[in-house]
């Protein structure tokens, strides 16, 4: 009896196991979809509450870059079909079109007539072999329509701007990891009638919500625009690596400038709304985690240097251009850009890195497409990036190499009679000989500087040699990377044998020359505004070459606190005696008293040293002006290069660094007083 009812309990609880297996199989397996979209209906949704970004301020803590309160448009999954929503979506395409929105997605297709946007076929590969359902021989319109019927499944009618901005909607959402716990920004910094609208309707637009976002404000509109940079939606690329700090594919980060470079430090750390999603589809906010917003960032700039170097470059260069047109070539009509430094030089602090033209942060998106093809490259950095033939402004460098070397002396006179004769094949003249059939006869290295005489420096650089020459502009910086915290920046180049093989081909032979045109700034020398501040930097404080930097301090934005500062960086110390030195400098204070630039400075309240530069063009351009400078002469505490692109001459040049002395040296009239100027000149 006992076994007979052990055997009834054992098959029963088969019977019962077979049971629960069958209810199990149905629940996960047949029903499993629809049981998971239920619960998902009955979930709720975290969605981020985004941090401030930290603010970005001058030196003197103005604010640079700050944040506005706005209203972002997010869309919750939830389980409505695609008629649903594609209908949802039409209607929300319609509202933000009336309010001229501009849509942008990830869907590599411009708006009709449908065209492909990638840069090159091994792009546009890569994108179709990502797409399983795709062939990579379709059109651009055949990939719309695929998408129109086979996966978002359209069934109205619609013009084509309207299905290109909706399938684009969908296309991104899907892309950003949309999901019932990942809602997806259908529009960002949306005006406040979109958001009366959408709620006005908010039965049509029932997984729509309105949130409060922050959005990027450059107090300054276009100031500084390369050195601030900009923020941006997360490509695709990015992705991958951003997501293991905690970024989701919907988030913006810094793209360029400070605002990529400072990244960890301006990002703040995000709250969570918990919005619920019961069975009516009401949203529901169920709980909260406050933002924290990221840290502020003090930049070594000086916001009203940087405005004044900005405004003058505009102005100067409109006025050569101005005065050129219709003087023919070389007369300065197609000059329209360029860019001006200016450096501590005691601790080669950036107090302004200005470039013309320039660009407006907020609206990069939607002006991408002009500023990217316009022939005067305003997304490009000049200051940082744009390398130029430095002309004259080289030939301290040259002085100090010579006198170094020991291959002039201070006192040792050189003759200018026109024409160098040295060498039998190459006989070059010196610019006063070409412009007015003068020399000038004998000179030691500071009139030499004072008048910018070629022969003086032909000779003195065929004594030096080529590799003592490079050797000098090398630890001066020249042709070298800074090192300052931006990227993008140029390396530039320094002549010598080597470069030329790299240029023209192995084998190719350095002349004698070559090395005489190198010592008066031609050849193959290209170095950037940057560098050329740095080296005149290093020049007047006696040899220290510091790493530019551009990056004060980092202070958490709740109280102030500081969490970084930056320290002054010693690349170089270069060796030179004080009388060597002097007499370069008396050279570079003659050009500004007497010299080429002496129209610009006279009667000048502040004694300043300086060094015009006019760099060659093509025949049918005008030649590039620069200029570099310090103030003041005995006492030095800032450093100058102007370079404008087609400026004719190197004086042109000067008067942008004649208002940059008039700012700095206006900023406190005590400080003008202690050096003995009663009223600055406009």
């Amino acid at each position: 009896m006992k076994i007979e009812r052990i055997t009834v309990l054992r098959i029963l609880a088969v019977i019962l196991a077979i049971v629960f297996a069958i209810r199990l199989y149905n629940l996960q397996v047949i029903n499993g979809e629809a049981y998971l979209e239920a619960s998902n209906m009955r979930s709720t949704s975290v969605v981020k509450e985004k941090a401030p970004r930290g603010d970005i301020k001058d030196r003197n803590g103005k604010a640079l870059v700050t944040n506005r309160e706005g209203y972002s448009l997010l869309w919750i999954k939830t389980a409505a079909e695609d008629g649903e929503i594609n209908e949802m979506l039409v209607k929300l395409a319609d509202i933000l079109a009336e309010s001229g929105y501009e849509f942008s997605d990830s869907l590599p297709i411009t708006e009709y007539p449908y065209e492909f946007t990638f840069d090159d076929d091994a792009e546009k590969q890569a994108w179709f072999d990502s797409k399983r359902r795709l062939k990579s021989d379709m059109t651009a319109e055949e990939v719309i329509n695929f998408y129109r019927d086979e996966v978002f499944n359209f069934d109205t009618n619609l013009s084509q701007d309207r299905l290109r901005a909706v399938i684009g909607i969908r296309y991104d959402a899907e892309m950003s990891g949309f999901s019932y716990s990942t809602p997806y920004t259908v529009a960002s910094d949306v005006d406040i009638e979109v958001v009366m609208k959408v709620k006005e309707r908010s039965g049509e637009f029932p997984d729509i919500e309105v949130t409060r976002d922050y959005f990027r404000q450059y107090e300054f509109a276009s100031l500084a625009a390369h050195t601030l940079g900009r923020i941006g939606k997360i490509y695709k690329e990015e992705y991958e690596e951003l997501k293991k700090k905690g970024y989701a594919m919907n988030d913006y980060v810094g793209k360029q400038g400070i605002e990529k470079i400072c990244e960890d430090d301006l990002r703040g750390a995000d709250g969570t709304v918990v919005l619920g999603v019961p069975d009516g589809g009401e949203l529901l906010g169920v709980g909260t985690e406050e933002a924290v917003a990221g840290n502020y960032v003090v930049l070594t700039l000086d916001a009203d240097l940087q405005m004044t170097a900005e405004e003058s470059l505009k102005r100067t260069i409109n006025e050569i251009a101005a005065s050129g047109a219709g003087k023919g070539a070389q007369k300065g009509a197609d000059a329209s850009a360029g860019a001006a430094v200016v450096l501590d030089v005691n601790n080669a602090e950036v107090l302004a890195l200005a470039t013309y033209p320039s660009y407006n942060p907020e609206t990069f998106n939607e002006m991408y497409s002009e500023l990217s093809n316009s022939e005067d490259k305003p997304l490009w950095n000049r200051a940082i990036s744009g390398t130029y033939s430095p002309g004259s402004t080289f030939k301290p460098l040259t002085a100090v190499a010579a006198l170094e070397t020991g291959a002039v002396t201070i006192e040792e006179k050189l003759m200018c009679n026109g024409v160098y004769k040295f060498f039998k094949d190459y006989q070059p003249k010196c610019w006063i000989y070409l412009d007015n059939g003068l020399t000038h006869s004998w000179e030691n290295v500071t009139e030499a500087i004072e008048d910018s005489c070629n022969l003086y420096f032909y000779e003195a650089g065929r004594r030096t040699g080529i590799d003592a020459i490079a050797d000098y502009a090398k630890r001066f910086g020249l042709g070298e990377y800074t090192g300052i915290e931006l990227t993008e920046e140029s390396r530039g180049s320094m002549a010598n044998p080597d470069y030329k093989e790299k240029i023209e081909g192995e084998g190719a032979e350095w002349y004698g020359g070559d090395t005489i045109q190198a010592s008066i700034g031609q050849s193959y020398s290209h170095f950037t505004p940057l560098q050329l501040a740095n080296y005149i930097a290093t020049l007047v404080n006696g040899g220290t070459r510091y790493r530019p930097h551009i990056i004060k301090s980092v202070h958490r934005s709740a109280d102030g606190a500081e969490v970084k500062r930056s320290a002054p960086i010693i690349e170089e110390r270069i060796t030179m005696t004080a009388e060597n030195l002097d007499a370069v400098k008396k050279g570079m204070y003659g050009v500004v008293d007497e010299g080429s630039a002496s129209k610009i400075f006279r009667d000048y309240g502040i004694e300043v040293g300086g060094k015009t530069g006019t760099a060659q063009g093509n025949s049918n351009e005008s030649n590039t002006a620069l200029f570099v400078a310090f103030a003041p002469y005995d006492k030095p505490e800032i450093a100058v290069a102007v370079v404008i692109e087609h400026g004719v001459r190197g004086v042109n040049a000067a008067t942008v660094a004649r208002d940059i002395f008039d700012e700095y040296f206006a900023v406190d009239a005590d400080i003008a007083k202690s050096y003995g100027v009663g009223e600055l000149l406009p």
